[in-house]
């Protein structure tokens, strides 16, 4: 039996699907109805951005912060899981994110999935005054910022002297509360650095693409596994597409592309998860026979919930029951 792991996106506004609302306050709403209709569905986790400006251009559109969204969700929910797709590592510093991490896996109740990588939204970077460091260094302050979180996560004292970051008796309590620790999800499919590094100290991946160019990343992953002594099966292999369900094909060709940067149908739908339930669930069979239980998908009809419920209802008991 495969232990399948099915989420999804809530609105935030990063891709201006919350633009049609025009309060502020009503956009929330919607964003907190969305989220408790996720669980009362029955999906294992619920996922935001990491982003402070739209896409595929700032628009000077809401766009609802990535820990205060996951904050107060957590108390507007129960049991489904919450998680970052992914945080961006050096928006802040580590000493800091422990902090963040900590706090809302004891506030939740012991639901963090944490997610995080090397950011590569320049515009945001510049934008907000962050230095934006050449790819390599980027990753380094992922690989010393993993490294940072995980240390204050368990011992009481943390010191660390890195290329980029340093502490001197840092402390975080309280503690998370899931042992041995929450997932530690690393997102990104850089062949040469990025992957090194979730094969060294991450719980999961994260990585998207065709099932061949999914296949491939899987393979180099693989690689560095055996490169750095790493069991290759202890780390989740995930995924992350855009999804539109429809029950009729026409219904789903006639409103052409909905990729927010213009790539065109047939493309857009051959890597994303576009179709009818039997289809859509046919296309999630490829990727679990490819090794992959972790399916995070962003419905990209919202703030209509339609997508969403049809894979709930529809897609995935189909999906569980052909790998029970």
């Amino acid at each position: 039996m495969t232990d399948l792991q099915f989420g999804v996106f809530i609105p935030q506004g990063w891709k201006m699907e919350l633009a049609s609302i025009t309060d502020p306050a009503a956009k929330w709403a919607k964003a907190v109805e969305i989220a408790v209709h996720a669980e009362e569905l029955g999906y294992d986790s619920l996922w935001v951005y990491d982003h402070f400006h739209n896409v595929p251009v700032p628009a000077h559109e809401t766009m609802f912060e990535c820990w205060m969204t996951l904050a107060a969700i957590s108390q507007r929910t129960d049991r489904i899981k919450l998680g970052q797709m992914v945080g961006c590592a050096p928006y802040r510093e580590p000493s800091l994110l422990a902090k963040i991490t900590s706090n809302l896996d004891v506030m939740s109740g012991g639901r963090l999935i944490w997610g995080i990588g090397a950011g590569w939204y320049e515009h945001e970077f510049n934008g907000y005054g962050y230095e934006f460091p050449p790819p390599a260094d980027r990753i380094r302050m992922l690989r010393e910022t993993v490294e940072i979180v995980t240390a204050m996560w368990r011992e009481p004292d943390v010191s660390y002297d890195g290329r980029h970051y340093r502490l001197d008796g840092a402390q975080c309590d309280p503690k998370p509360l899931q042992s041995p620790r929450p997932q530690v999800l690393i997102g990104g499919g850089g062949e040469q650095l990025t992957l090194r590094v979730v094969a060294r100290l991450g719980d999961a991946s994260n990585f998207g693409g065709k099932p061949d160019e999914f296949a491939h990343k899987c393979a180099v992953l693989q690689s560095h596994c055996t490169a750095v002594g790493r069991d290759y099966d202890e780390i989740q292999k995930t995924w992350s597409p855009e999804v539109f369900i429809r029950e009729n094909e026409a219904d789903i060709t006639d409103g052409g592309s909905r990729s927010i940067v213009g790539e065109p149908f047939d493309s857009w739908s051959a890597g994303n998860l576009v179709g009818t339930p039997d289809q859509v669930a046919e296309k999630i069979q490829t990727y679990v026979d490819l090794g992959c239980p972790g399916f995070y998908p962003w419905c990209s009809d919202y703030p209509d919930t339609q997508t969403k419920e049809l894979l709930a209802t529809r897609v995935l008991p189909a999906v569980r029951s052909a790998n029970a």
